[in-house]
């Protein structure tokens, strides 16, 4: 008798080749026999072979290729559609996995048929402490975060609240969100509250799922036993102006989304400010430059102007993939 599919591990990639096949090297050695896994690559329309790199070096991959970059929400959808596991596992390509981790997360979900999504302790390539997990959007947290308050005062329980900078990740505890990078989730809990929404095109889209777990009864919740390396924006990176839009317009999604109308009509003005006194900064700084500087500041004050205007007609232009 066939063993029961554990866990299905659904990685997106978009020209991520050479850290891709790293991720999926260490799935399969450091995976325990005990834990039956399946691991569905979901490929963003890459050009740089990862696609014939999965298909030569890990034949055993379930791989679909999209014809064009359908966004984080919509390629994990796919994944987990085709998924046979009891739970599925988002991991980004930018990540090693060590120890047995899945297996452990895994045991860990197993203890309590109340927990919907986990996540654990994510490290940086030199194996110090990658903070992971934070609250869900809201006025007061945006406010904070754009004054880069967190970042005086890390320790505070105020200050640094949206990311829970005062926090050393050693204990479990129940979190708002876990970040997307490594997130357990029990079928279950999907089938109950559904896919992931695909109108947020890159990041946010773990944000509101976590909140959508938490408003059926879930439980979303952070162990420290299990331990990953993130390399951290390895995609994102290639289109680095692009992904701060997206990151702001993801926040003003979610807050139209959950919050109102006021909140949201509040939130867009406080994303506009965010925008729009950054730019004499980098305008400033651009008459100070060498011509092969000049031009880089004069596109980030482009791309504040750009971003503040969105954000006062309403914001919808931040998290259209703009």
């Amino acid at each position: 008798m066939p063993r029961k599919m554990n866990v299905s591990i659904v990685i997106v990639s978009w020209n991520t080749k050479k850290i891709l096949r790293n991720c999926l090297a260490s799935i399969y050695t450091q995976t325990a026999e005990s834990v039956e896994f399946e691991v569905i690559v979901v490929d963003n329309a890459s050009n740089d072979d990862s696609v014939q790199m999965v298909e030569k070096e890990f034949p055993q991959v379930l791989l679909i290729q999209n014809p064009e970059n359908r966004g984080f929400a919509a390629a994990n959808n796919q994944g987990v559609r085709v998924s046979k596991g009891r739970y599925v596992l988002l991991l980004n390509p930018d990540t090693i996995v060590l120890d047995n981790a899945i297996a452990k997360v895994v045991s860990f979900a197993d203890t309590s048929k109340d927990i919907a999504v986990v996540g654990c302790r994510v490290l940086n390539i030199d194996h110090t402490l990658q903070p992971t997990c934070f609250m869900y959007p809201s006025i007061l947290n945006m406010l904070l975060s754009s004054c880069y308050l967190y970042k005086l005062f890390s320790k505070s329980h105020f200050f640094g609240r949206e990311r829970m900078s005062w926090w050393d990740r050693n204990d479990v505890r129940e979190v708002d969100v876990v970040t997307g990078c490594f997130m357990l989730i029990r079928r279950e809990a999907i089938e109950q509250v559904g896919l992931m929404d695909e109108r947020f095109f890159m990041y946010g889209e773990e944000t509101d799922w976590c909140y959508r777990f938490k408003k059926a009864g879930h439980k979303v919740v952070y162990m420290p036993f299990a331990e990953i390396i993130h390399l951290g924006g390895e995609s994102t990176k290639q289109v680095a102006t692009r992904m701060m839009l997206l990151n702001k317009g993801s926040k003003l999604l979610f807050l139209r989304k959950h919050k109102g109308v006021f909140v949201y009509a509040l939130a867009c003005l406080l994303t506009a400010l965010f925008f729009f006194i950054r730019v004499p900064y980098w305008l400033i700084r651009s008459l100070a430059s060498r011509k092969n500087e000049k031009r880089e500041r004069l596109k980030r004050a482009q791309t504040y102007v750009m971003g503040g205007f969105y954000a006062i007609v309403g914001g919808s232009g931040l998290y259209r993939a703009s």
